[in-house]
């Protein structure tokens, strides 16, 4: 071996740790690096009535989407359907989230939200909870009543729920409980860094991170929130499929 080959070689073992090193970070759940980027969506970004223009979303680099399907009891956004439908037929990888009422029960709520948002839940994201607001319950009361929610909406879609919530709002009202942690979270934080600020409630990762709620994007006649996908529930693509089920 000549004393150039040797050189060469120990370059290489001196690199190998620092470039093991940018993989996993790139890897790790949470980054930020990919930038995977999609709006969620409610009746707020339809003024006048306006339809959203999935296919000027899709091409302007948003590759998922998670629009407002259910709210209490008695509340369907009049614009899910058509979202849903627009989403799909661009190729979007699509989501459908309910937005909590503690005052109500959340057995009824979880299978009013799994029955009007099934067309969605079937071939997209996984459900969504959006918990910020406790109703007036205390923690002990209002950690009953998500896992009494979560626990209906699993069994009755036979998908794990992801959960959107704010950080103090987890800190105050969920006494920062750890107890859904194995859950994937969706994290509100508009800290105007790279990443969300530590996670509450036991998280050490976070799959979408909301980033801002006064983004302008193509196709979209209002401001929207926007978020990015961090991993943890594989290839999102694949819940795009505007084929499949």
């Amino acid at each position: 071996m000549t004393s150039t080959r040797r050189g060469r070689i120990r370059n290489v073992i001196r690199l190998a740790p620092l470039l093991l090193a940018g993989v996993l970070a790139f890897a790790a759940p949470g980054a930020a690096g990919a930038q995977i980027n999609g709006p969620d969506a409610a009746s707020w970004q339809h003024p006048g009535g306006a339809s959203i223009d999935w296919f000027a979303v899709r091409a302007s680099g948003h590759e998922f989407a998670i629009v407002k399907a259910t709210e209490s009891l008695n509340y369907v956004n009049p614009y899910f359907v058509q979202d849903g439908i627009g989403m799909r037929a661009a190729g979007i990888a699509r989501g459908a989230y309910h937005y909590a009422d503690p005052t109500q029960s959340p057995e009824a709520q979880a299978a009013f939200f799994a029955s009007t948002a099934a067309p969605v839940i079937a071939g997209g994201l996984p459900p969504v909870l959006d918990i910020e607001h406790s109703g007036g319950l205390p923690p002990a009361a209002l950690i009953d009543w998500t896992r009494r929610y979560l626990n209906s909406v699993q069994a009755l879609t036979g998908r794990q729920p992801i959960i959107y919530t704010y950080p103090n709002f987890w800190r105050t009202a969920m006494a920062n409980t750890s107890e859904f942690s194995n859950y994937p979270l969706w994290i509100a934080d508009y800290n105007g860094g790279a990443a969300p600020g530590p996670l509450p409630g036991g998280w050490r990762h976070w799959t979408f991170w909301q980033y801002t709620d006064s983004g302008r994007i193509p196709g979209v006649n209002a401001a929207i929130d926007l978020n990015y996908y961090g991993g943890g529930l594989g290839d999102i693509h694949v819940f795009g499929n505007p084929f499949g089920s």
